[in-house]
């Protein structure tokens, strides 16, 4: 029998997070029903860590967030102009929270101060992915009205792979009295995902809207179509640890388990997964799945470095633009022989970050097929990865320990940040405290602690250049030119035009060495605490607060300092905050 989810309110010291803005109060614990094994689950191994023997794939609590009605544009962030600014003239600004907060600055008022383009709808829209191949032109005419309905409804599939689903007795009432600004969340635990309201001051809170429970299969990704979003619908897609993509058909396409999952931005129908044995496949929610082998008239065969035979770049296993769109994958893309471990979408939907076990970060130029960038983390395998609101910035945090921040526009990195005693397992920007010139973000990891940070453009001192030479950033889109600064570890620079008949004529891959830390900035983190007894796997960012999850199934929500209150609590010892 299940047991049920549970809600707290733990209080006290322990529970505050001390920042220089206020201090962040735990609202509450969420502990999600861990389900028992299925009676035809094997039971788990007794895994030996010096064992080389892959593990069964596993995945900590990931949440999927979701508001129904159109978010806010502008957070309440005062951002500065620097559209005009040199980089040489930046200084270090503070953020504020509002108009009241003290700060000198050369900030607009009115329409003209505001966040980033991209963040009011106004920015370039890149071409969507596929444009060009008039085989996954989108359905027109009286047909595009109508909302297909899924090929199989998962409540009455006989599948062997789901167990039961399981919904509220009262989820038709809820949907209809709740605030339609309040939050929904799809969360995976082991066999288990269940669909929770976690708006604020839902009495409800603990109670599921949905559960599914697989036979065999734990979800390990999961993501919602944020264009598609409704009252009435939700497009959701799961990726399991058996291979399987609800509404795919059981490894058929790839047989190793599913370990990211994304829509594609602007599609309605194309979402993306990534597979553990390096492989990225898009696929079409609207197209049958087949047998899928290699194209005959797929790119050459990828560069491989060593004995080790690790790919070094992208192979096309089959292009966006083939004509032979019957049926899925969309696409297929071999970057590594090592698990991916997670990816991203550039804000201005262009680019693509992967972060693989093989320690690598691609930058990838999706729509044209193309490998741009190609970093090493300082040792081990990389963990996660985000991009900064602006897209100027990457994060990753890995088995180093480390999050580091790469500049996308300079094409190096811009300082490595240690605080974690143990993998970071996820990084976020908190859009609501970005600027044009400063950034928040956050980190978590298996040491069981949240970090968070400040970084502005102008605080670092950038290590000596040994060279310089004019070129382009790789995303000419940026509103940024400036000259790209090398280090003494110059960038392998390779032409990738072999790769791909798509490719832009000039257009090169730069494999940049691993920068000594000796030359390479560090940035401390404003606040570290320890949140958690388990280890920490997933963090984000909301207008009112925090949340983060551990593997155990605590969902801990931490309010936001609230504008006047008296925060006294900010001045907690340093010792206090770093517990």
């Amino acid at each position: 029998m299940e047991t049920n989810n549970t809600l707290k309110h733990p209080s006290g010291p322990e529970y505050q997070l001390a920042v220089g803005e206020g201090t962040y109060v735990l609202r509450d614990d969420f502990h999600l029903a861990t389900p028992p094994p299925h009676p035809s689950e094997a039971p788990p191994p007794n895994l030996n860590p010096l064992a080389t023997t892959p593990a069964p794939p596993t995945s900590g609590i990931k949440l999927s967030i979701v508001v129904i009605s159109p978010r806010k544009v502008t957070p309440h962030l005062y951002s500065v102009n620097t559209r005009t600014s040199e980089r040489s003239n930046l200084a270090t600004y503070s953020i504020k929270e509002s108009e009241k907060e003290s700060r000198e600055s050369h900030e607009t008022s009115g329409d003209e101060a505001q966040f980033p383009p991209y963040l009011n709808g106004t920015s370039g829209k890149a071409p969507a992915f596929g444009a060009e191949n008039t085989l996954l032109a989108p359905i027109t005419g009286k047909d595009a009205l109508k909302r297909k309905k899924p090929k199989n409804n998962i409540i009455k599939s006989n599948s062997s792979y789901v167990s039961r689903v399981i919904p509220h007795e009262a989820m038709a009432k809820r949907l209809q009295e709740r605030n339609p600004e309040g939050l929904f969340a799809f969360a995976n635990i082991n066999r288990a995902f269940q669909w929770l309201d976690i708006t604020t001051n839902n009495m409800f809170k603990a109670e599921h809207l949905t559960k599914i429970l697989f036979t065999k299969a734990h979800v390990l990704c999961h993501d919602v179509n944020d264009l598609t979003k409704s009252t009435s619908h939700l497009d959701v897609i799961m990726g399991t640890s058996t291979a399987d993509i609800i509404c795919s058909k059981k490894g058929m396409i790839n047989a190793s388990p599913i370990s990211s999952i994304r829509w594609i931005p602007g599609s309605e129908n194309l979402f993306l997964a990534s597979h553990t044995d390096g492989t990225l496949l898009v696929y079409d929610k609207e197209r049958e799945d087949a047998a899928f082998s290699p194209e005959e008239n797929g790119t050459s065969t990828p560069e491989r470095n060593g004995d080790a035979g690790e790919v070094r770049h992208i192979h096309i296993n089959k292009s966006v633009n083939s004509k032979n769109q019957k049926s899925n994958p969309v696409a297929s893309w071999k970057i590594s022989n090592q698990r991916i471990n997670a990816f991203a979408f550039s804000p201005d939907s262009r680019h693509l970050a992967v972060v693989s076990e093989d320690g690598s970060l691609r930058v990838i130029d999706y729509l044209k097929e193309v490998l741009v960038d190609l970093y090493t983390s300082y040792y081990g395998g990389l963990m996660c990865v985000c991009w900064s609101p602006d897209g100027k910035y990457v994060l990753t945090g890995g088995q180093d320990d480390l999050v580091t921040i790469w500049s996308l526009a300079e094409r190096q990195i811009v300082a490595r940040c240690p605080g974690h005693h143990s993998w970071v397992t996820a990084v976020a920007f908190d859009p609501w405290r970005c600027d044009e010139r400063n950034y928040r973000f956050g980190s978590v990891g298996e040491d069981c602690r949240l970090l968070l940070w400040d970084f502005n453009v102008g605080m670092l001192h950038r290590p000596k250049a040994a060279s310089v030479r004019q070129r382009g950033s790789m995303s000419s889109h940026l509103p940024l030119t400036r000259n790209r600064t090398e280090s003494q570890a110059t960038a392998r620079i390779r032409s990738n035009s072999s790769l791909t008949t798509n490719s832009a004529e000039g257009e090169e891959t730069i494999e940049h060495a691993v920068e000594s830390r000796t030359r390479t900035a560090e940035l401390p983190p404003v606040m570290s605490k320890l949140v958690d007894p388990d280890p920490l796997c997933w963090i984000g960012f909301e207008e009112d607060c925090i949340i983060t999850s551990c593997d155990e199934g605590h969902i801990r929500t931490w309010d936001r300092p609230r504008e006047g209150v008296d925060n006294s609590q900010a001045t907690l010892s340093a010792a206090g905050s770093s517990t």
